[in-house]
């Protein structure tokens, strides 16, 4: 099993975030532009791990020391079900330096956009009052 999908099944969030390079690069499957930085990365799966209900992993692609993994995974945004895969390459460390999202369908994918707006803003919040 890929560390990144042991952390994220046990819901710990600092072992996820020690799992990113510090010059992580995300895609976001509603977004164009890419988000640079384990900080903005850490921000952004914190509020994934509050909006995504009955989250699960279904299947794992990739060889055993390979850079990179496909982590297909299935969700609920509300009353949206969707499908999705996490696309994660390692850099010679064994960290994640790259990271993907892919979901489905359009219907979810604008669940999830709206719901991640909102819920990035009030952790926006909470990060900005624990300095």
């Amino acid at each position: 099993m890929h560390p990144f999908r042991a952390a994220v099944e046990s819901r710990d969030h600092d072992r996820i975030v020690a799992l990113l390079a510090a010059d992580v690069v995300f895609r976001s499957p509603v977004v164009f532009r890419p988000y640079h930085g384990r900080d903005s990365l850490a921000a952004i799966l914190l509020a994934v791990m509050r909006v995504f209900e009955d989250f699960r992993y279904e299947r794992e692609i990739g060889a055993d020391g390979a850079a990179d993994h496909a982590l297909v995974f299935r969700a609920r945004v509300g009353d949206r079900e969707l499908e999705g895969c996490d696309f994660l390459h390692t850099d010679e460390s064994g960290l994640i330096d790259e990271f993907c999202v892919m979901v489905r369908p359009l219907s979810g994918a604008l669940a999830l956009a709206e719901a991640m707006k909102a819920e990035l803003e009030a952790v926006e919040r909470e990060l900005g009052a624990k300095t």
